[in-house]
């Protein structure tokens, strides 16, 4: 039977999402596929949210309609046809689910497996005194509860159920049949006869009532006899309510196979739940399993848990002498190493129990290590990590996951990471591939270009100016293609230049004996009026340094006196700075969103909408009418379309469909009601003007020098294919930090300012690059200091000073590896940065 003419490869026709013009291309199936271009051209619309977009349409729309209730669908692409497409798994930078109690050891999977191998093999010790937990006999817990005073009112109970979900009517039946009449029920006390129908979907404790009784003389057999059935109900369980002197009550339980031997402490049964910090049988009652309490000025360390999340008794299981908040503070090689050398001592029963779960944890840390990422521990909370960090998080429980026949996109997984790593990264890539999987990567790379089966050069522009397919072929064929700026950049012909001469490092800011996380002690000089590059690989340092120390080591002396930052993930130890008085204003610029709400656009947060409102206030018309500058925010009752609320859209529920965005019928997607939107400058309204992008809004005020002077920083920085009323929730971390980093540049230079960046060069094609640094010169130039954290070679290459951490990452890391010009990095030996930036020196 023959096979179909998309039998071996993707076949897109007619997208048109975003920018795209209609763009037609193939890509191969079970290949690694590139897409590539400038910024804006209209790669992550042709990957994401059109080619992602219409396989998870495609997956959700062949399920139950009762199914798809439960689901977020997403809308169709415009497109005409997408043929020969695998189910689809994006593998992104944003942080989707992930909360404060996500760490790398949930992400991947790894906790579930520890919490069972601890359960299964771990042995308790007390939490009052530290001794091993034995077995406590019915006769010794019989003479616990004879130890109160004499008239103390005892209910004693068998436990049924402790905190699991369903109606439980079987256990129910069996109190019944058991011959008993009262139960507790989630605390209440009440006839068996009287108990509710139990909610299916919630926890419930139910415990049988056994006996009530007042101890006094005589009643030693009777308790004894109720104990045993107790127990015996139980299945080695009992639990008794006392009540005191004051008339509360108190709950004790009591394990025939779990007490300690000096104290006679007695705990529940071991069980995977109790080492999670999400369930409260697991969690640290004070911090509720976070690790960290709410103070008056910042977040701390819980001293109840000492920040390990866990209840006393979790933390009181050990396997070998370590206990699992322990293991999950190693770094991924040490907790590898520890894994594989379980066994020796364990009994022969606990190695065959332990050896599957070691199997398979030791398979998901190998993935982790190989794609770069071993110097992070297993505790390390998901929120701290980057972007590029938690993709490939992400990506190597893809790989552990043996899924075969899908199509994986994935979004610049090389962000973050040093070019010593990217050869891992590669080949974990190359793995996916040959495991039976198509692999497309949206990157700027050059290495992972190269790698690539195919490669796709989207542009030839940003915005309007792109969305077409320049180029597409193998690495050489679009290397050979004149027409094709990624592949002039591949062959050499067009470059990043490098200055001719570096800028004298004369004065200084010295940080002193920083010690910050894994930082060793180490003294680092910032030379002033320079560019300087922080360079290493990942988990080196790189952030300690800059982003944990010097900033609010900076900020606390510039505002004479801030304190400094006491949260427990970023504690700034160093022993003295000096040279800080040369600078007058620190401004950290760093990838966070610039707003949260889809109100907040590059007009708002770069404040041209204020110079824009402006000008249509001062108008003829908006002054015959009254209008002030508030009528034209689409934020102002004054002047928003009141049936979209100024979104410019309308919402509608289709129950077990996805909501439906429909353009406002009203404002017709225009934000702003009539009146406000019969005010014209030059002809066009103010919804007209937050339609255009950056470019044409630049020329439209060119006689305007407060709007024009925002709207040229911003093209500068490479934002010109933006348009002005862009939602920021569509914004990547990259534009983010460059919409940040064009308002700055707006701003009056005092020449004593300190830029920090931290990787600027996020979602930068070659060719930004260059733009990128012609900003960064230009600050310089007006007597500033920029510093950018990089791993950028192009960008470092480029800098007057450079900073080098490393050796490794992690425990491995902290060391001050060199310090000086580019050239003289470059001649140090046995290090990883100076092999690169030695071969882009000699290229350039």
């Amino acid at each position: 039977m023959p096979k179909s003419r998309s039998a071996n490869s993707i076949r897109i026709r007619g997208a048109r999402v975003h920018n795209l013009q209609s763009v037609d291309v193939d890509l191969p199936r079970d290949a690694i596929t590139v897409i590539t271009g400038v910024s804006g051209s209209g790669k992550s619309s042709l990957a994401f949210d059109t080619l992602f977009a219409e396989g998870q349409r495609q997956y959700i729309d062949s399920l139950s309609a009762y199914a798809r209730q439960f689901l977020d669908s997403l809308p169709r692409p415009d497109v005409d046809l997408i043929d020969g497409l695998a189910p689809t798994m994006a593998i992104d930078q944003k942080p989707g689910s992930t909360t404060a109690r996500s760490t790398v050891a949930t992400v991947t999977e790894i906790y579930d497996y520890l919490r069972l191998l601890f359960a299964r093999v771990g042995l308790p010790h007390c939490g009052n005194c530290g001794s091993a937990i034995a077995r406590q006999s019915a006769d010794a817990i019989r003479d616990s509860l004879l130890d109160h005073p004499e008239g103390t009112k005892l209910v004693l109970m068998a436990p049924m159920v402790r905190g699991r979900k369903g109606a439980h009517r079987d256990v129910l039946q069996s109190i019944q049949a058991a011959g008993l009449v009262r139960v507790r029920v989630d605390g209440q006390m009440m006839l068996l006869e009287d108990v509710p129908e139990l909610a299916v979907r919630k926890n419930h404790t139910i415990e049988a009532v056994v006996d009530r009784l007042v101890l006094r003389d005589g009643v030693q057999s009777r308790l004894a006899d109720s104990l045993t059935l107790a127990l015996r109900l139980g299945n080695g369980l009992a639990a008794a309510a006392v009540e005191d002197e004051s008339g509360s009550w108190t709950d004790s339980i009591y394990n025939t196979a779990m007490a300690c031997i000096e104290c006679g402490a007695s705990v529940e049964e071991i069980e995977p739940r109790t080492f999670s910090f999400n369930s409260p049988y697991g969690a640290c009652p004070d911090c509720d399993g976070l690790g960290r309490i709410d103070s008056a000025e910042s977040k701390v360390t819980c001293p109840t848990c000492n920040g390990g999340r866990l209840r006393s008794e979790a933390m009181g299981v050990t396997i070998d002498g370590v206990s699992i908040t322990q293991l999950v503070a190693m770094n991924l090689t040490d907790a590898a190493d520890w894994i594989r050398g379980l066994g020796p001592t364990l009994s022969q029963l606990h190695r065959a129990v332990a050896k599957p779960i070691q199997t398979e944890v030791a398979k998901r840390l190998e993935f982790l290590d190989r794609v770069g990422v071993s110097y992070l521990t297993l505790d390390r909370s998901a929120e701290t990590l980057s972007g590029g960090e938690l993709q490939r998080v992400r990506l190597a429980t893809s790989i552990g996951s043996g899924l075969v026949g899908v199509c994986y996109i994935l979004d610049e997984p090389s962000i973050g990471l040093h070019p010593a790593d990217h050869g891992r990264l590669i080949e974990c890539l190359r793995q996916l591939q040959q495991n039976g999987n198509t692999v497309v990567v949206v990157e700027h790379d050059e290495a992972t270009m190269r790698a690539a089966d195919r490669l796709i050069d989207v542009g030839p522009g940003a915005g309007a100016q792109g969305g077409k397919i320049v180029a597409a072929g193998t690495p050489k064929r679009i290397q050979a293609n004149k027409n094709s700026l990624t592949g002039r950049y591949l062959a050499g012909v067009d470059t990043v230049p490098v200055p001719q001469s570096r800028r004298a490092a004369e004065r200084f800011v010295t940080l002193s004996d920083v010690s910050t996380h894994n930082l060793k002690n180490i003294t680092a000089r910032f030379p002033l009026g320079c560019l300087i590059g922080i360079s290493g690989v990942s988990g080196s340092g790189k952030s300690s340094l800059v982003v944990d120390t010097l900033l609010p080591a900076l900020t606390h002396q510039l505002n004479h006196g801030t304190p400094l930052p006491t949260t427990a993930d970023s504690i700034a130890q160093f022993g003295r700075l000096t040279g800080a008085e040369a600078l007058d204003k620190l401004v950290p610029i760093d990838q966070a969103p610039i707003g949260r709400s889809p109100r907040s656009c590059p007009a708002t947060y770069s404040g041209v909408l204020d110079e824009i409102r402006k000008v249509f206030a001062a108008t003829r018309e908006a002054k015959t009418r009254g209008f002030t500058t508030s009528r034209f925010s689409f934020n102002s009752a004054a002047g928003r379309c009141e049936l979209c609320k100024g979104h410019g859209v309308q919402r509608i529920e289709m129950n077990f469909l996805s909501d439906l965005f429909v353009t406002c019928p009203r404002c017709g997607g225009k934000r702003f009601n009539r009146q406000t939107l019969q005010v014209r400058f030059k002809g066009a309204s103010v919804a007209d003007v937050l339609a255009m992008t950056i470019d044409q809004a630049a020329s439209f005020f060119e006689n305007m020098p407060a709007a024009h002077r925002l709207l040229s920083s911003l093209q500068a920085v490479g934002l010109g294919y933006m348009h002005l009323g862009q939602s920021s929730t569509t914004l990547s971390g990259g534009e983010a930090q460059r919409i940040k980093l064009g308002t700055e540049l707006a701003r009056t230079s005092t020449g004593s300012t300190l830029y920090v960046l931290d990787e600027p060069t996020t979602g930068l094609h070659f060719d930004d690059v260059k733009r990128l640094v012609g900003v960064l010169q230009r600050l310089v130039d007006a007597g500033n200091t920029v510093i950018v954290i990089e791993h950028d070679f192009d960008l470092l290459a480029c800098c007057d000073w450079i900073i080098d951490l490393g050796p490794s990452g992690g425990s491995g890391g902290g060391s001050l590896l060199a310090e000086g010009t580019p050239e003289q990095i470059a001649e140090q030996a046995d290090n990883a940065t100076a092999g690169f930036l030695a071969q882009k020196l000699r290229r350039l």
